[in-house]
C-alpha cells in the first residue's frame, strides 16, 4: 500500500481543539489545526497553518490510509480509504488586508457533504474569461474544422489532426474521426493502437469521433462489421489506452465544440497558479498509486487467497497495522454473512475458519 497516511488528534487549545496531518512515511506534506474532527454539515472549517501556532498533542484519534491527493483550483482535494467521511477538501485563498498593506491566509476545510447540502455559487475550477487560442491543423487534414477568433496555423503534427500549443510547445493533440474513418480502422486495429500510444503520450490528448456511439450498434450502418464486433473494438480501445479521452460527439459541429471548450479548459488550468502550499504539497506527494479498491479490497484478497485456513484477528491486525481496525472487523463480517468464513470461539481464543 501507499504509505500516505491521514492523522486526526487532539490538542490542548480550546479554539483549535484538534490537528489534521497528512504525512508520505516520516514526512509531513500538510498541517493544519482545525476546530472540528471533520465539517459535516456545519459547511467550511477554519483553520490555520500548525506550524504557525505550535500546540501540544493529548492523543491520536484516527489514522487513515490516504487514496489520493489533487489540485482543483485553490483546492487541495483529498480522498480517504474508509467508508464514510472519506471525500473532503482545503480551500487555500488570498485576501488582502483592508487596512493596510499586505495579504493574509484562509485555509477552509469542506466535505462533499456539505458542499451538496450547502450548493454554494456555481463556479468551474477551469473557468477563464475566452482568449485567442493558438492551435495547429495537420498540413493532411483535408476538411478541417474552422476555429474563427483564434491564431490558426498549417503544419505537419507528429500525431493527431489537431493541436493546442503555448509558448512552451505542444500542450494537447486531437485525433479527428469521422463514423467511416473509425469504421476503416477496425479493419487496421493494430496500427491504430500505435497511433493511439503515441497520442496517448501527451498530458492532453483525445479520440473525437463525429457520431454517436449508438451508430456503431446500428445494423443498417454497420454494412461489413457487425454491430457485436465494433462493441468489442470500441472496449478494446478504452481498455487498452486508459488515458486517452475518447469522445462520442454526435456529429461535425459538436465535435468541433467539445473540442474548443477542451482547449479552454486546458488553457485556464495550465495558466492557473496554485497556491503555494498547495503546490508544495503535490510535488512532496508525488504520482498517485494505481487505486485497486482501497484497504478493504486488499485485506478481503489476502483473507481469501493468501491467508492459511484457520487465522485470528490478531495475525490479521498485526499484518494491515496501518489499516484501520474497524475495516478489518468490515471485512471479516461482510464474509462472514457471504458464508465464506465461520468464526469460532470468543475473545483473544476466537478463529476465523475461511470455506472451501
Amino acid at each position: 500500500m501507499d504509505n500516505t497516511v491521514w492523522i486526526l488528534e487532539r490538542t490542548d487549545s480550546e479554539r483549535f481543539p484538534y490537528r489534521v496531518t497528512i504525512k508520505k512515511g516520516e514526512e509531513p506534506l500538510l498541517c493544519l489545526l482545525v476546530q472540528d474532527r471533520w465539517p459535516g454539515q456545519k459547511g467550511n472549517i477554519f483553520c490555520i497553518r500548525a506550524e504557525d501556532t505550535p500546540e501540544s498533542i493529548t492523543e491520536e484519534i484516527e489514522r487513515v490510509p490516504v487514496v489520493s491527493l489533487k489540485r482543483f483550483g485553490k483546492r487541495l482535494a483529498v480522498v480517504l480509504d474508509r467508508a464514510r467521511n472519506k471525500r473532503c477538501d482545503f480551500l487555500f485563498l488570498k485576501k488582502r488586508y483592508k487596512t493596510k498593506e499586505g495579504e493574509f491566509e484562509q485555509i477552509f476545510w469542506r466535505t462533499e457533504q456539505a458542499l451538496k447540502t450547502r450548493r454554494p455559487k456555481v463556479k468551474l475550477s477551469t473557468y477563464s474569461r475566452s482568449k485567442p487560442l493558438n492551435i495547429i491543423i495537420d498540413t493532411d487534414e483535408k476538411y478541417p474544422w474552422t476555429f474563427a477568433h483564434n491564431n490558426v496555423s498549417r503544419e505537419k503534427l507528429p500525431v493527431g489532426d489537431y493541436a493546442l500549443k503555448d509558448e512552451h510547445g505542444i500542450l494537447a493533440v486531437i485525433e479527428r474521426k469521422t463514423f467511416d474513418n473509425m469504421r476503416a480502422e477496425f479493419g487496421r486495429m493494430a496500427a491504430f493502437h500505435q497511433q493511439l500510444t503515441e497520442l496517448e503520450a501527451y498530458r492532453y490528448s483525445a479520440l473525437v469521433i463525429e457520431a454517436n456511439y449508438s451508430d456503431f450498434l446500428n445494423p443498417e450502418k454497420m454494412t461489413f462489421y457487425s454491430p457485436f464486433f465494433a462493441a468489442k473494438a470500441i472496449a478494446e480501445l478504452h481498455a487498452l489506452h486508459p488515458g486517452l479521452t475518447i469522445v462520442f460527439a454526435g456529429n461535425r459541429k459538436l465535435a468541433m465544440q467539445w473540442t474548443m471548450s477542451f482547449f479552454h479548459a486546458i488553457v485556464s488550468q495550465e495558466e492557473d497558479t496554485p497556491h503555494l502550499k498547495v503546490a508544495e504539497v503535490l510535488e512532496k506527494y508525488g504520482t498517485p498509486p494505481e487505486s485497486r479498491g482501497g484497504s478493504y479490497f486488499e485485506v478481503r484478497q489476502k483473507v481469501l487467497n493468501e491467508l492459511s485456513e484457520v487465522f485470528s484477528f490478531s495475525a490479521l491486525r498485526e499484518i494491515f497495522s496501518d489499516i484501520p481496525e474497524n475495516t478489518i472487523r468490515r471485512v471479516l463480517n461482510d464474509l462472514k454473512k457471504e458464508g465464506a468464513l465461520i468464526c469460532t470461539g470468543r475473545g483473544k481464543n476466537a478463529r476465523w475458519q475461511r470455506l472451501k
